[in-house]
């Protein structure tokens, strides 16, 4: 398995990818189910994984990120998600934060915000999902109103990652008028007088990272804290979840991978009838098709990756595509391997949790790929204004 994570690779891809597949069955593996049972938020952790450059794949090295690319990043983030796929998650929003700050912001605001966030001494969560716009984000009420060099932000946030226990906020929120032109992108700092949180989420899984509301009433920021100009926000937001759509799809091969690995050890061991199950062909077909499903999910996201790294005109549907193929396959790879081996301890049952909230994820997919996809001949790019 490992050899086929790597097929194609280069020499130094091949490198980093084993320095993180390391770091998650040294670091990760050993306690995530106790993460996910304390809810605890690994920090340490986390800033361990940011000293081997893990913090800031895809930004640039002048402000402290590694300057890797989109494949690299995928590579990276499937080898952790081996070790902890929750915990990963969390990590790949904010690389795609700190992503956004550095692609988008000024020069002041990069070596601003950006060399604590690529070092994980700050955290940072994604602003956007409200009660009342999910899928269609361009819909959202959270409101920017400009007064003199500050702009007053009145509205809520659902569903934030790390909401509350993070730093940085890279907030969605309406400056203009209705729809997607109307929104600007601001990073907002955390101790800003306004800036409050819900109670933390009670949820089924991927408990290893918070989960509250982020609330603003007559919170101040400055205008200087706006990435780009006003109405570019929702641009911002679509070109940071394509890459968002690979990390997260990423996160699902390498608990798809860990599966795997997990079943083919527990029929290389399991003797039932005075045979190991591995010698039960029943058995060997359904770890063939998990290993199929496996390797075919690579191959997409990997594509996608290689396409928005080269800003091709198919990339937008190629992740969405990627998303949607790779979240639900992995997520039968998830289910056959707890029902071939009938293991129901809280190591498998920590991997089914991991995946849940991927293939709910995936309507979103589905939305951007109807929108971007022309069946399929051509493919037709609505980066700047097409829903999640």
């Amino acid at each position: 398995l490992l050899h086929a994570a790597s097929a194609g690779l280069t020499d130094e891809q091949k490198e980093f990818q084993k320095v993180a597949f390391d770091f998650a069955a040294n670091e990760m593996a050993p306690h995530r189910a106790e993460w996910d049972e304390k809810e605890i938020f690994p920090v340490e952790t986390m800033r361990r994984a940011a000293q081997l450059g893990f913090g800031g794949i895809y930004v640039q090295p002048d402000v402290g990120g590694s300057g890797l690319s989109r494949l690299d990043t995928s590579i990276i983030f499937e080898a952790l998600s081996t070790g902890c796929t929750s915990t990963t998650a969390y990590m790949s929003i904010h690389n795609m934060c700190a992503w956004m700050i550095d692609t988008f912001g000024s020069a002041e605001q990069r070596h601003k915000f950006c060399p604590e966030l690529c070092t994980m001494d700050k955290f940072a969560s994604y602003c956007l999902t409200e009660p009342g716009s999910g899928s269609d984000a361009a819909s959202l009420l959270t409101s920017a109103k400009l007064m003199g060099d500050h702009y007053i932000l009145n509205g809520s946030k659902a569903f934030i990652s790390g909401g509350g226990d993070t730093d940085v906020y890279v907030v969605m929120c309406r400056t203009g008028g209705k729809g997607a032109k109307g929104i600007s992108c601001l990073v907002v700092e955390k101790g800003t007088p306004g800036l409050g949180f819900g109670k933390k989420e009670k949820k089924v899984g991927w408990n290893s990272q918070p989960t509250r509301a982020v609330i603003f009433e007559d919170c101040a920021v400055p205008v200087a804290n706006r990435l780009g100009h006003e109405g570019q926000g929702f641009s911002i937001a679509m070109k940071g979840l394509n890459g968002g759509r690979i990390n997260i799809a990423s996160c699902s091969l390498g608990a798809a991978h860990a599966c795997v690995e997990l079943a083919r050890d527990h029929l290389t061991v399991r003797k039932q009838f005075g045979e190991t199950l591995s010698s039960n062909q029943f058995l060997q077909f359904r770890l063939a098709e998990m290993a199929t499903r496996l390797v075919a999910s690579r191959l997409l996201v990997r594509q996608a990756a290689v396409a928005l790294q080269e800003d091709r005109d198919d990339a937008v549907s190629l992740c969405s595509m990627a998303k949607l193929f790779a979240t639900d396959e992995c997520f039968t790879v998830r289910l056959t391997f707890q029902r071939s081996c009938l293991l129901i301890d809280l190591q498998s049952s920590n991997f089914l949790l991991a995946f849940l909230g991927h293939p709910i994820w995936t309507f979103c997919s589905n939305l951007a790929l109807i929108c971007s996809v022309s069946w399929l001949i051509p493919y037709t790019s609505l980066i700047d204004s097409g829903p999640l």
